[in-house]
């Protein structure tokens, strides 16, 4: 079986990776809908960037709470919790559209549920797949994690949502996104138990998952774990690093690419909902092209060297997006920027799964997302009354000129030529037939 797809050959993984599936192409359906839903209330720049950022503060408000929350609870739980939660929220927000009671703090609020229930999601997928899955299919279940979320919600579900929205309307897209979040949930209920920890091989309750909530989410004990998480996070220098290039790279681009591109799209390329949604098709197709092909093949000897390379020099094409005025040349640039992230953010999962310690790995996934994501609700906020006084071309000019130059900051400070030499992370090489 070729390396990519190897992870398949386990049913529970099949079962979790078929959720995944459906949960993040309504994830990308939403991408849209979300934009051109603040558009048919009125909202301009500003707005969308009031949207996009109470997701965002979802997010950081409860990501910590939801990586230490992951090494207590069994994964399971979590995950059919928060795809209920999202069900509800969007099957809500879909109605009133519908109906025509929508309103933009509403959406605001659902943006706020929908970021909130990311930040259990994530630590509780990262903690539960080494449960799943042995060491050496880590990098191959990654990949094809990499590349599901780039074709499905970068790319299948924004061109289908474009679709949706200029055929119907963005309260359509927004049903059909409830619809793929009731599938979800009922494949995830068909996840073992004993897989996510709920019961022990011998069919006896775990302890843990056993004990009451408040025995678990006591207020001490979650201090106690977030300071053991904080503490191994510090004194790594590779996992430090890299967080503090995440930060200062989320600040420059995801402000511009989230609030600012559909405006360059309009006003540039003298696009609408179906073109936006294809330029993201693109980025999304790069992402899937790049983390499969990191997928198929062994780690590489010089792993966080080519990580961190992927990811400064791959943000370096959106300096150009001022300039451009065919849709070929901005969707180019997008697919060159999703390529490179898809690596980047393949060999990330793989080493945080790999070289962080299994009993605190959902604390330091939570970790990472919170820091990595610290500065979004500010760029995002700030994109808007930039692109306001500022020309869109500039913005993007000044984040893709000084993603390289942060990259390069990171590896010296790191000594990452040296740590992934003295920490060699390559599977063996399979056999021939």
């Amino acid at each position: 079986m070729p390396r990519a797809f190897r992870p398949f050959a386990i049913r529970d993984y099949r079962v979790l990776a078929s959720a995944l599936a459906i949960s993040v192409f309504g994830h990308g359906l939403w991408a849209v809908a979300m934009v051109y839903q603040v558009k048919a209330l009125g909202g301009g720049p500003v707005q969308l960037s009031v949207v996009a950022t109470a997701t965002s503060v979802g997010i950081l408000a409860f990501v910590l709470l939801g990586g230490i929350v992951a090494d207590r609870v069994p994964g399971r739980r979590i995950l059919i919790l928060v795809e209920i939660t999202t069900l509800v929220t969007v099957a809500t927000v879909a109605t009133l559209a519908l109906t025509g009671w929508l309103q933009l703090w509403q959406l605001a609020v659902a943006g706020f549920l929908l970021g909130s229930g990311a930040a259990f999601f994530f630590p509780a997928y990262s903690a539960l797949l080494p449960r799943i899955l042995p060491d050496d299919m880590l990098l191959a279940a990654n990949g094809v994690e990499g590349t599901m979320r780039p074709v499905l919600q970068q790319a299948a579900g924004p061109a289908a949502a474009g679709a949706l929205v200029a055929a119907l309307s963005p309260g359509h897209a927004v049903a059909i996104m409830a619809v793929c979040h009731l599938a979800a949930t009922w494949i995830l209920t068909t996840l073992s138990r004993e897989a996510s920890g709920e019961v022990v091989d011998d069919g006896a309750p775990d302890d843990a998952a056993a004990a009451p909530p408040s025995a678990r989410v006591a207020l001490s004990g979650i201090l106690a774990d977030l300071r053991e998480g904080v503490a191994y996070t510090a004194q790594t220098p590779w996992l430090k690093w890299t967080l503090l290039f995440a930060v200062v790279w989320v600040f420059l681009f995801i402000g511009p690419i989230e609030v600012l591109l559909p405006f360059a799209v309009a006003d540039q390329l003298g696009g609408d909902a179906r073109t936006f949604g294809f330029i993201l098709a693109f980025f999304g197709a790069g992402g899937a092209i790049g983390s499969f092909t990191t997928a198929s093949v062994r780690l590489p000897r010089r792993y966080l060297t080519l990580m961190i390379t992927a990811w400064a020099i791959g943000g370096m094409p959106l300096a150009a997006v001022g300039i451009l005025d065919a849709f070929w040349q901005m969707a180019l640039v997008l697919f060159v920027v999703g390529l490179t992230g898809g690596m980047g953010q393949v060999l990330w999962g793989t080493m945080l799964q790999r070289r962080v310690p299994r009993h605190m790995l959902g604390r330091v996934s939570s970790l990472d997302f919170f820091v990595s994501l610290l500065l979004m609700p500010v760029s995002m906020a700030a994109a808007g009354p930039l692109g306001a006084v500022v020309p869109i071309g500039v913005v993007f000019l000044v984040a893709g000129l000084a993603s390289p130059l942060i990259g390069l900051v990171a590896w010296i400070a790191a000594d990452m030529a040296r740590d992934e030499i003295a920490n060699p992370l390559r599977e063996p090489a399979i056999p021939a037939a």
